[in-house]
């Protein structure tokens, strides 16, 4: 297991010299349309826990609050068709960008670069504390999904209801440490490349194409252009970004250490705990075996109701921008 000493250093040293670009931070606006496509105008930035958090925020000021996570290897423009439906329908809607990710910043040059779960969760926490919001409906996919669903186990009191593709994803390091079937272990490919050297050098260096491949194994039926792509490829250039995600799948495989001070979070998620809040999850393509959302449904223990979603890939809510917005809505309403 590598120590938080051991795996900056390696990190630093394998990025060293990279080229460094972000998303800029500036006043926000609603989205707009650009061109024929639709964009994020202006963000805004707040200081928040150990961050200084890039956002982007539409809507009424007043309005009930919405908060959408992004996963990897995406950022808020895979909610750029989603929030304009929810403004449409009265609400706030704020979409952050995760550490690692666009113009958000670590606050100190000294701060862990940390990616394990409870960390980012507890960064949405801290935005919310900041912005004065104390209650939202969350809604999130692949990473932003795990970090949705913590909040709704472990702060209850901070999510109103809940919309989380592909279900359940609370990592479980011990879990993690058992083989799967060779067939779903070759899908999980880049978190052993991400486990070498050569993946820290390989990603840093080619994270533009590595990302894209990423985006089309994941939703093979997706025709995405070259432009929406480059959208979100310049907010991987964050100069955090190839330490979070490589700490972030080394620390689920138990290959890298994480912050003692999140030791009792961790040991609360170990445990699995479950959802109270009312949910709406989303099954697609990717989910396979599991899109009927059978395997994670006793975890859910509110008003609860599973979607499915046929011929979607992963990024569900750039996909399927109407169907997203309309299970927050209809969650909501639960």
């Amino acid at each position: 297991m590598l120590s938080r000493r051991r795996f900056a250093q390696a990190v630093v040293a394998a990025t060293a010299g990279a080229t460094v670009a972000s998303c800029s931070a500036q006043p926000a606006a609603a989205p707009v349309a650009t061109g024929g496509t639709t964009s994020f105008g202006p963000i805004k930035q707040i200081d928040a826990g150990e961050l200084s958090i890039g956002y982007a925020e539409a809507g009424p000021a007043g309005g009930p609050v919405v908060v959408l996570l992004h996963g990897w290897p995406y950022d808020i423009h895979s909610y750029v068709d989603v929030t304009p439906r929810l403004v449409a329908a009265g609400y706030r809607v704020i979409v952050p960008f995760l550490r690692g990710y666009g113009p958000t910043r670590f606050l100190s040059k000294d701060t862990f670069r940390n990616g394990q779960q409870s960390a980012i969760a507890a960064d949405i926490v801290a935005l919310l504390d900041a912005l004065k919001i104390e209650k939202a409906v969350f809604g999130g996919f692949d990473w932003g999904a795990r970090t949705a669903v913590i909040i709704a186990a472990l702060w209850p009191e901070r999510c109103k209801a809940l919309v989380s593709v592909s279900g359940y994803l609370v990592t479980n390091r011990e879990t993690n440490k058992q083989p799967l079937s060779p067939a779903a272990e070759l899908g999980w490919w880049y978190q052993y490349y991400f486990a070498t050297e050569r993946g820290i050098l390989g990603y840093t260096k080619n994270r533009h194409d590595f990302n894209k491949l990423i985006w089309k194994i994941a939703s093979p039926k997706w025709t995405f252009d070259d432009a929406t792509y480059g959208r979100s490829a310049a907010c991987f250039d964050n100069p955090d970004h190839v330490a979070i995600v490589i700490h972030n799948y080394r620390w689920r495989l138990s290959l890298a250490d994480g912050d003692p001070k999140l030791d009792a979070l961790e040991a609360k998620l170990a445990q699995g705990p479950a959802v109270s809040v009312p949910t709406i999850t989303i099954g697609s393509d990717f989910d396979g075996p599991n899109t009927d959302g059978k395997a994670y449904r006793s975890k859910f223990s509110g008003k609860y109701e599973h979607r499915v979603l046929t011929g979607i890939g992963h990024n569900v809510p750039q996909e399927a921008p109407a169907e997203f917005a309309k299970a927050v809505l209809d969650v909501d309403r639960f």
